[in-house]
């Protein structure tokens, strides 16, 4: 099944690379698609608060870090790259189908209202789904461009840097393009018995792409090189660690000579060479400890900063944005700041003479990281400023509106008088009052606890009458607006918009909230002998509505016009652009330190065992998430502006100790390193003279391009994980 060969090529490149790179655009678009619209699914259709729909999005994000040892394990040790890729492929697209199975509302829609009736149903499908994409998307992660790479002869060394460019812009193309396209999707209305956002179709169209990505994969089986696994470094490395510390402390006594290093303790078993290449490792893997802290505020992109775009603005004119859209401006920003920094930024500092070493580049990169989220803070506050003011505790909230045309009423203790309109404002009680009405007997209003009320006032035998009704007490979710219609009409009347229906309202009486997209809707109302009038009324994001059909509506060519539509909830006024500040600091923080990261610590490692630093990397993302997790429960902050900062300041505290550790690292040439364990004696050292560690070395140069730092090298081409 394995075999070295040379495969056929055109135009110099193996043709084998470019179903290598259509299997990647349509993973990356897989993946990134089904997590824009994820925290949305976990809020708005499984029913979870913020806090706990950010729990399981960030331990699924962990998971997703966890599993590339596993897959590296088992495509080094067993099975190789090429059979790993197609079987956990085969997991991935089964985890992506279940995941939009999951979603299909009407699977258990028994009573036909559109409201799954069978919740657990759908959330254990779903939770299945999502092990199996972290097992699938994890476990493939460190194979994919490593069999790239091996698709290259020695001699083709401009073409390998060349596919790991093509590489790269296909992760971010399918990054792109996904979150631009499954938020339209997830806004689509589906369903059999009742409409609702299409979340089967959000997942249904990454599922297909991943079935698509394994069949091209499969396709192209016929003309890859496909080596044998060799043995996996990073069991052997552990191994070895492993065996350091247990012969430390099996010799802790003072009878024992003390040795220079800790993993000298590993002398007596593996050769000196090995501990070296460990002893690298190790140094940099020191500096991985606090790099998590910089991927707990990256990945919440997707997580509080969606969640935070709900509650905004997204009218841009000629479009409307979608919450879970703005994560697109990561991978523009991506595309276009990689070159930019590349080939003006850093140049123009190495012609300041400024000495911006990898290490500082990565503690600006945590900065602009913090930078972002003290944005994002400032923005929440003025997002909460907006808000409206809900009851808490023992207080209640209510509006009074007049339906009795033409006649003012007296309310003695909380207007001196009301015309014929609604009151501008909710008032706030703590205690229930006495309600007098124009002079009349006091009606006590003893109101629920921490709710909103309206009370209506209309004719009951000649005398007014208070009439209370329940309002909503949160801003209406996803930025929809909460619309309900008042009947002061004399007969019933039904109300409808689009596929969406109030139901028949009897006179005097309130219809239920119907949630109603941004834009200009048409309210259609017809009574029973089928006479129909349109309303249009023009809504925001997140607003909320009382539209009363007063006494005085007759049907006709200016129905429309008697309509009142009194505001509840002022539509969301911050505007979703001021996100884009926060997002081009995070962009810039990412570029400078994901690339940078990766770049020093292959420079740093011997060359057999980059794949540790891999390893290690893709651990300090997931280590990250599971911060979000510890930080987000411990800190039980109500104010979410209060969290931002929080994370920016634990950033800032981490920045400045990784900037200390940093100032004390020594730069390495690996090579020297291994050269002189491995020919201590040669003529070449000899010549050179010992190497000197205490030598800065640009981790930045001109490095060997041999054929297994070229496989295991390749793995930096994934810098957008």
């Amino acid at each position: 099944f394995f075999c070295e060969k040379k495969s056929a090529s055109i135009f110099g490149y193996p043709i084998s690379i470019f179903f290598i790179v259509v299997n990647e655009f349509c993973e990356r678009f897989s993946y990134y698609g089904m997590r824009a619209v994820l925290v949305l699914y976990f809020k708005y259709f499984l029913g979870w608060d913020d806090d706990f729909a950010t729990t399981i999005y960030h331990t699924f994000a962990a998971l997703c870090y966890l599993t590339p040892i596993l897959g590296a394990i088992v495509a080094d040790s067993w099975l190789g790259k090429f059979k790993t890729i197609i079987y956990l492929s085969i997991v991935y697209a089964a985890g992506q189908v279940i995941l939009a199975v999951s979603a299909i509302h009407d699977i258990t829609d028994t009573d036909r209202d559109g409201t799954p009736d069978n919740m657990t149903f759908h959330i254990s499908l779903s939770m299945v789904g999502l092990l199996l994409i972290a097992l699938g998307t994890g476990g493939i992660k460190p194979c994919v461009a490593a069999f790239g790479g091996d698709q290259f002869q020695d001699h083709q060394e401009k073409q390998r840097g060349t596919f790991f460019s093509i590489f790269y812009l296909s992760i971010n193309a399918g990054s792109l393009l996904s979150t631009i396209i499954t938020p339209v999707l997830r806004a689509q209305e589906c369903g059999i018995h009742k409409q609702r956002e299409c979340y089967p179709l959000a997942f249904g169209v990454p599922a297909a792409l991943m079935v698509v990505a394994l069949i091209v994969f499969i396709v192209g089986s016929g003309m890859y090189t496909k080596t044998a696994p060799q043995g996996n470094i990073m069991v052997k490395f552990c191994r070895c660690v492993g065996f350091a510390i247990k012969n430390r402390f099996r010799h802790r006594s003072s009878a024992y000579p003390k040795r220079e290093h800790w993993m000298d303790w590993a002398e007596e078993k593996y050769d000196k060479l090995l501990i070296a290449q460990v002893k690298m490792v190790l140094k940099v893997l020191f500096l991985y400890i606090p790099l998590p802290m910089f991927w707990a505020l990256f990945d919440q992109q997707g997580s509080r900063w969606t969640l935070q775009a709900t509650t905004m603005n997204g009218d841009f004119g000629l479009l409307t944005i979608q919450p879970d859209q703005m994560q697109t401006i990561n991978p523009i920003l991506i595309l276009v700041l990689v070159p930019i920094m590349d080939s003006l930024i850093y140049p123009l500092i190495a012609k300041c003479n400024l000495n911006f070493t990898a290490l500082k580049r990565m503690t600006v990169g945590m900065f602009l990281a913090a930078l972002a989220f003290v944005c994002a803070g400032l923005i929440q506050l003025q997002i909460d400023e907006t808000l409206p003011k809900f009851p808490s505790g023992a207080e209640a909230q209510v509006k009074f509106i007049n339906m009795i045309e033409g006649e003012a009423i007296s309310v003695n203790a909380v207007n001196p008088s009301l015309l014929p309109q609604a009151s501008a404002d909710y008032l706030t009680f703590a205690e229930p009052f006495n309600l007098s009405v124009g002079g009349g007997a006091p009606y006590l209003q003893d109101l629920p606890d921490a709710s909103r009320n309206t009370i209506i006032f209309r004719k009951d035998g000649g005398n007014p009458r208070p009439q209370r009704f329940s309002d909503i007490t949160a801003k209406p979710e996803k930025g929809a607006n909460s619309i309900r219609f008042l009947n002061g009409w004399t007969s019933k009347l039904n109300v409808t918009v689009g596929e969406s229906s109030f139901g028949d309202i009897v006179a005097n009486n309130m219809s239920v909230y119907v949630s109603v997209g941004q834009g200009e809707p048409q309210f259609k109302i017809m009574d029973a002998s089928g006479n129909e009038c349109v309303f249009t009324q023009s809504l925001g994001f997140g607003s909320s509505y009382t539209n009363v059909i007063p006494p005085t509506f007759a049907f006709g060519e200016n129905c429309a016009a008697s309509i009142r539509p009194i505001m509840d909830i002022s539509p969301n006024s911050v505007h979703m652009a001021l996100q884009i500040p926060q997002y081009f600091l995070m962009t810039a923080g990412e570029v400078v330190f994901s690339v940078t990261g990766l770049e020093f610590a292959y420079s740093q490692a011997p060359s057999n065992m980059k794949s540790v630093l891999q390893a290690g990397w893709l651990l300090t993302v997931a280590f990250g998430n599971i911060i979000v997790l510890i930080v987000a429960e411990a800190a039980t902050l109500e104010e979410q502006w209060a969290e931002y900062i929080l994370f920016a300041s634990l950033l800032v505290v981490v920045c400045v100790i990784f900037s200390v550790m940093a100032y004390f690292y020594t730069y390495i040439d690996p090579m020297k390193i291994e050269a002189q364990f491995a020919h201590p004696d040669s003529d070449e050292l000899k010549r050179k003279g010992s190497f000197d560690k205490n030598k800065v070395h640009d981790p930045h140069g001109k490095q060997r391009k041999d054929s297994d730092s070229s496989r295991e090298g390749d793995r930096a081409a994934e810098t957008k994980m």
